[in-house]
């Protein structure tokens, strides 16, 4: 073989390798906007959000205080 066959065997595999993890990136970056959009539709359905939870803590910080309130009520009697 001459020095311009090797240059053109080293040269297409060099190319070669280059495109096959071209082409493995574009799937897995694919996979990952597929993966990110599915996590974005169920991640409301597992945890809750700051504001809900806010509203929660606050209805039951009421609910204690009347139950407080009640029970202050019954002891001075």
């Amino acid at each position: 073989m001459n020095a311009q066959s090797l240059l053109n065997l080293g040269l297409s595999f060099a190319f070669l390798t280059l495109g096959w993890l071209a082409r493995e990136m574009w799937v897995a970056v694919k996979e990952l906007k597929s993966d990110l959009a599915k996590l974005r539709e169920e991640m409301p359905k597992n945890y809750v959000s700051k504001g809900d939870y806010r509203e929660d803590i606050h209805e039951l910080k009421e609910m204690l205080n009347k139950i407080f309130d009640r029970i202050d009520k019954k002891a001075d009697k």
